[in-house]
């Protein structure tokens, strides 16, 4: 198994950082052209890691559903940090801190408008850690 880190830059900014190009690098120079899977974890209590399609206003809609279903206010327990923050750590029940992607012949198998983002709702964090791991098939 080969395995690395990454440090993702997402600035106060709140919603989706596309990891699909450092994924994608990553598979291809640990899979050597073979098969096998591809392991993203986000070790954070307040993100996870998501497929979605980005742009075209996926993301954007994405981001709403989730402010309505977790309002942004003070009815929550846990409220150190920005309003709302109780919210951003109950992520991680509607979007899994990682996911499973196969690797077929040293590529992502992802469908055509899918990316691999990190969900980051957290404007208190400017950055994120994210490890990916190759399992050889």
């Amino acid at each position: 198994m080969r395995s690395i880190e990454l440090e993702v830059r997402t600035g106060r900014d709140r919603g989706f950082t596309d990891l699909t190009p450092a994924c994608a690098r990553f598979a291809a120079d640990a899979a050597e052209g073979g098969d096998g899977l591809l392991s993203v974890f986000v070790p954070h209590a307040t993100a996870g890691v998501v497929v979605i399609e980005l742009g075209a206003g996926s993301d954007v809609d994405a981001v709403k559903a989730l402010d309505r279903l977790l309002p942004r206010d003070d009815r929550w327990t846990h409220r150190h940090g920005s309003p709302g923050h109780g919210a951003d750590h109950v992520v991680p029940l509607l979007a899994s801190p990682s996911l499973t992607v196969p690797v077929i012949a040293g590529r992502l198998t992802l469908g055509t408008w899918q990316s691999i983002t990190l969900l980051d709702p957290n404007e208190d964090n400017a950055t994120r850690r994210v490890r990916l791991s190759f399992l050889a098939g």
